[in-house]
C-alpha cells in the first residue's frame, strides 16, 4: 500500500481520544469522528469507508456489524473487556491492545496506592495543608503498616509480575491466584481466590474484566482476607462486588481498601467515598504523559502495520489467528 493509499484509509475515532494518537492518525489516515461508539451514529458514508477503529474500548458487536468493511480495532489500553473481541474474531476482524508499555507505570501506581492505603498518607498531607498540624499538633499514628504483611496477587500477568518484583524489594512474601499456575514463578500458587485470600492479609487485584471475573472479589473473599486485610484494586472495577466491599469496610471485616478502578466510572459509590479507611484514585494507573504517549504510539503503530504490512503488532488472543484480507 502506497502512502497515498494509506492516507485514504478511513479510521473511525469515537468520542474523545488521546491527542498524540489523533495527530498521528490525521497525518497517516483519514480520520472519521463520531460523538460516541454508537451504531446509530454511523452514516452511510461511514459504512462504505471505515476500515479501522481506534478507541478507548466500548466497541460492541452492533457497532462492528454496522461497519461492513471494518478490518481492525485498535484498542487504547491493555484491558479490552469492553471490546467484543469474540464477535470481531468471528467476523475476521483484528483486535489489538497496548501491552507492555504501561506495565511499569501501573505497577508503580499499585505500590503507591498500597502505601497510601496502609499509611494513610493522603489524609496526613491534608492535615499539613489545611493547617491542622500547626493548630492541633502531629497527625495520628497510622494503625496499619506494611511490616509483617503477606501479599497476594490476583492475576499474575505482566503487571502482576511487575508488582510482585516491587513487593519483593519491600521484603513481603508473595502468593498468587491465576487461572493457571505460572511455571517459572517462585511464588506460592493458590488454585482458588478464596484460598489465596485465606493465606494473605494484603490482596492486590490486577485481574482483567469480563464474565469470568465479574464480582469475583465478593463478601466471601473479603471475609477470608480478614480484619487486618487490605484490598487494592488496580485491575477492573467489575471484578469487585462494591456493595460487599463497602459493607466489609464499614463493619471491620477488612481494615482498608485502595481503589483506582470502579464498576461504573466515573460514578463512585457514595459508601466508598464516605469510608474513612479507603484511598481512592480516578483511574490514573497509567496516567503519565510518558506512558500515555507510548500507549498512543503502539495503538497507532498497530494500524500502520496492519495497513502497510498486513499484520498486527499486538493482537489480542481472540484474534491472533485473524488474517488480513487480500
Amino acid at each position: 500500500m502506497t502512502n497515498a493509499e494509506q492516507q485514504a484509509v478511513a479510521i473511525l475515532v469515537p468520542g474523545q481520544f488521546n491527542d498524540h494518537a489523533v495527530g498521528r492518525i490525521d497525518r497517516t489516515f483519514s480520520r472519521v469522528w463520531i460523538e460516541r461508539a454508537d451504531p446509530s451514529l454511523v452514516s452511510d458514508d461511514m459504512r462504505k469507508a471505515v476500515r479501522g477503529i481506534a478507541a478507548f474500548g466500548g466497541i460492541s458487536a452492533a457497532l462492528i456489524d454496522a461497519l461492513p468493511h471494518l478490518e481492525i480495532i485498535a484498542n487504547f489500553g491493555v484491558g479490552y473487556d469492553s471490546v467484543d473481541a469474540r464477535h470481531a474474531a468471528q467476523r475476521g476482524i483484528m483486535v489489538t491492545n497496548t501491552p507492555d508499555v504501561l506495565t511499569e507505570e501501573v505497577a508503580d501506581t499499585a505500590l503507591g496506592l498500597l502505601i497510601n492505603t496502609v499509611r494513610d498518607l493522603p489524609r496526613a498531607e491534608t492535615w499539613l495543608r489545611d493547617g491542622s498540624w500547626m493548630r492541633h499538633g502531629n497527625y495520628h499514628l497510622s494503625r496499619l503498616t506494611l511490616r509483617g504483611r503477606r501479599a497476594g496477587i490476583f492475576g499474575m500477568g505482566r503487571i502482576g509480575r511487575a508488582i510482585a518484583r516491587r513487593l519483593e524489594a519491600f521484603g513481603l512474601p508473595i502468593a498468587y491466584h491465576n487461572r493457571h499456575q505460572v511455571e517459572d514463578l517462585p511464588y506460592e500458587y493458590h488454585g482458588t481466590l478464596k484460598g489465596l485470600a485465606e493465606a494473605v492479609d494484603t490482596l492486590i487485584s490486577v485481574a482483567p474484566g469480563g464474565a469470568s471475573t465479574e464480582k469475583a472479589v465478593n463478601a466471601e473473599i473479603l471475609s477470608a482476607l480478614g480484619p487486618n486485610g487490605v484490598f487494592i484494586n488496580i485491575g477492573r472495577g467489575s471484578t469487585v462486588d462494591e456493595a460487599a466491599l463497602a459493607a466489609a469496610l464499614a463493619n471491620g471485616t477488612i481494615a482498608a481498601a485502595g481503589l483506582d478502578v470502579f464498576a461504573d466510572e466515573p460514578n463512585v459509590p457514595p459508601a466508598l467515598l464516605a469510608a474513612p479507611n479507603t484511598s481512592l484514585l480516578p483511574h490514573v494507573g497509567s496516567a503519565s504523559e510518558h506512558t500515555r504517549r507510548a500507549m498512543a504510539d503502539l495503538c497507532v503503530d498497530n494500524l500502520v502495520s496492519w495497513f502497510s504490512e498486513r499484520k498486527a503488532l499486538t493482537p489480542v488472543p481472540e484474534t491472533a489467528d485473524v488474517k488480513a484480507r487480500a
